[in-house]
């Protein structure tokens, strides 16, 4: 279902920047699984360069049953741009939920007119992928725009208008990136990375997907795949509390 998305993304990485491989724990680059209707299997991507510190993509291919494409590319710390989230997940090719946006760090109003008010001509060009949908494990205002595409969607707008707002998504990330001009100064950068850290902390503690995970991987893998890899810089709450 998301193959096309996902070499796309690839296609485009590779076109624009000199990606080296990122690390991926042992035994979290792939899995099979053989619970549920149908065999699923999960795997990972993770590339870095000097723009981007983590660039990472996940794709479950479960057949019939569900096609989930994941991905989070996170600026250098020298670069306070968004992160650009991107999560589409269709379920028996009838339930398809889009979801992509450009992740803002900090949400005063420079901040948001600098980096976020650039995607509004092109959000509006899709107002059919932009629905009053309810968030029910995120807060809306926290690490989410206004102009995020939020949507619940047939198999045949994946294919064509989802397509297209996922490369002019990614377009825009890329320019706005180029034209970004890199942190010098050193509270400026900690700034960023406090930030960054923050943002897994938050999404480690409220990704719904940890009970898919888990569903077909076992709640043992899924968490080492949360706290190692997604959201690599998240303290496990264990952890913390210890």
């Amino acid at each position: 279902m998301y193959t096309p998305f996902l070499q796309h993304l690839e296609t485009a990485l590779n076109e624009r920047f000199r990606l080296q491989r990122r690390p991926i724990p042992e035994g979290l680059e792939q899995r099979v699984s053989d619970r549920g209707r149908c065999p699923a299997t999960i795997q990972s991507w993770s590339y870095q360069c000097p723009e981007l510190r983590k660039i990472r993509y996940t794709y479950i291919d479960a057949g019939q049953v569900s096609q989930i494409l994941n991905s989070v590319i996170y600026p250098s710390h020298h670069y306070d741009l968004p992160l650009l989230g991107i999560d589409f997940l269709s379920f028996g090719k009838v339930k398809n939920l889009v979801v992509m946006d450009f992740q803002p760090l900090f949400q005063d109003e420079a901040y948001l007119e600098k980096y976020i008010t650039p995607l509004k001509a092109l959000h509006d060009q899709y107002p059919d992928l932009s629905q009053d949908l309810e968030m029910k494990s995120y807060d809306a205002n926290q690490y989410f725009s206004k102009y995020l595409l939020f949507a619940k969607t047939d198999a045949e707008t994946v294919k064509t208008r989802v397509f297209e707002a996922f490369q002019d998504y990614l377009r825009l990330y890329f320019q706005l990136l180029e034209a970004a001009e890199p942190l010098t100064a050193p509270a400026e950068i900690q700034r960023v990375v406090q930030a960054q850290k923050d943002y897994d902390q938050y999404s480690a503690e409220r990704d719904p997907a940890s009970g898919l995970f888990s569903s077909y991987f076992g709640h043992d893998w899924s968490e080492r795949f949360l706290h190692e890899f997604l959201f690599e810089d998240a303290v496990p709450l264990a952890a913390a509390a210890g």
